[in-house]
C-alpha cells in the first residue's frame, strides 16, 4: 500500500508542477491590449504636441511675412509639415498683422477623428515696406 501512495504522490507533484506552465504567457496575452492602448495614447500625445509646435511656428511665420507686406499664407504653409495639412488665415490690420494656423493631427487610435490644433500669432506691421532696388 505504501508503494502505491508514493507513486501517486510523485505523480501529483509532477502534474502540479506542469499545471503552472504557460500561466505567465496567458497573463501577458491578457495584459497586452492594455499595453498597446497605453503606447498608442503616448504616441498620440506626442503627435498632438508636435502639431501644436508646428501650428505655432506656422502662425509666427505667416504673421511675420504678412507684417512685412509679403504673402503670409505661403509663408505659413511653408513653415509647417505638409502631412499636417496646414490652413493659415492672415488678417492685416492698420498696426498689426494676426495669423491663425490650423493643422489636423492624424489619429493613431482608429476610433477617433483627426484632431484640429489652432495657434495664433500677432506681429506689428513694418511702417515702410522693403522694396528691392530702392534705398
Amino acid at each position: 500500500m505504501k508503494g502505491n501512495f508514493r507513486r501517486h504522490r510523485t505523480r501529483m507533484k509532477r502534474t502540479r508542477r506542469w499545471d503552472d506552465r504557460g500561466v505567465s504567457m496567458l497573463e501577458f496575452a491578457g495584459f497586452l491590449p492594455v499595453l498597446l492602448v497605453i503606447g498608442m495614447a503616448a504616441i498620440q500625445l506626442g503627435l498632438i504636441g508636435y502639431g501644436i509646435n508646428q501650428a505655432g511656428s506656422g502662425a509666427r511665420a505667416a504673421a511675420r511675412a504678412g507684417s512685412q507686406h509679403r504673402d503670409g499664407v505661403a509663408a505659413g504653409i511653408a513653415a509647417v509639415s505638409d502631412w499636417l495639412d496646414p490652413a493659415p488665415d492672415v488678417q492685416e490690420g492698420a498696426d498689426t498683422t494676426t495669423a491663425t494656423v490650423t493643422v489636423r493631427v492624424p489619429a493613431v487610435i482608429p476610433l477617433f477623428d483627426n484632431i484640429p490644433v489652432r495657434r495664433r500669432a500677432t506681429m506689428p506691421n513694418d511702417p515702410d515696406p522693403f522694396i528691392p532696388g530702392r534705398s
